[in-house]
């Protein structure tokens, strides 16, 4: 249910299962964890994070939600290893984002999404805190309020206001996010990789 295409110096993880919108079992985050963990130690210049189908993953599988995996340690494990990959890391979101699959597009440097794509939090609904790092990650990219208004308001936000929050640096069309990802991944991938250690080292906030 998680997919690895590698090409060259970069990887492209694929959540797997659209029939379930994608949502999300502890097995699948180990495996997106391990890979990303694999990637750490090998020549990887651009991590890509994507979803098959039409949705990018609506969260927790529900059932694992109800006996455990809402609160699992292993989501802000999977988000920390991500946000500590040495390499440009892509979330290319085909489509809705929700729940806890929040955490590894937050970690990411870079998030593309399609015009279809909806975002939302449920955590104040649902009755669970959010991922540690989330709200942080979050608020740096939206601000405060609008953090707030994610996170306890429920809002449900359009790929256009997320664009216009700055939660997603770009809408793409859908045939056209394979492109996109090319093109911003060119340079990362045919540089050198202390350089792209390096900028990324001096674009860490302090």
């Amino acid at each position: 249910m998680i997919g690895l295409a590698k090409a060259g110096a970069r990887w492209t993880v694929t959540v797997n299962r659209p029939d379930k919108a994608n949502s999300l079992t502890r097995e699948m985050l180990e495996r997106i964890e391990a890979i990303a963990a694999e990637a750490a130690d090998a020549d990887v210049h651009v991590f890509v994070l994507t979803g098959a189908g039409s949705v990018f993953s609506a969260g927790a599988d529900l059932a694992e939600a109800r006996a455990g995996l809402a609160t699992d340690p292993v989501w802000e494990r999977l988000s920390a290893r991500i946000a500590a990959l040495p390499c440009l890391t892509i979330a290319a979101l085909n489509g809705t984002l929700a729940g806890g699959a929040f955490g590894m597009a937050l970690a990411c440097d870079l998030r593309l999404a399609v015009p279809e794509a909806r975002f939302f939090y449920p955590v104040m609904k649902l009755g669970f805190l959010p991922q540690p790092s989330d709200p942080g990650r979050l608020a740096a990219l939206i601000g405060p309020a609008r953090t707030k208004m994610v996170l306890l308001g429920g809002a449900r936000l359009t790929a256009q206001e997320a664009y216009d929050f700055g939660l997603v640096d770009r809408v793409v069309a859908r045939d056209a996010l394979e492109d996109e990802i090319a093109h911003l991944s060119a340079d990362a991938e045919a540089g050198d990789a202390e350089v792209l250690r390096g900028i990324k080292a001096l674009c860490a906030p302090d």
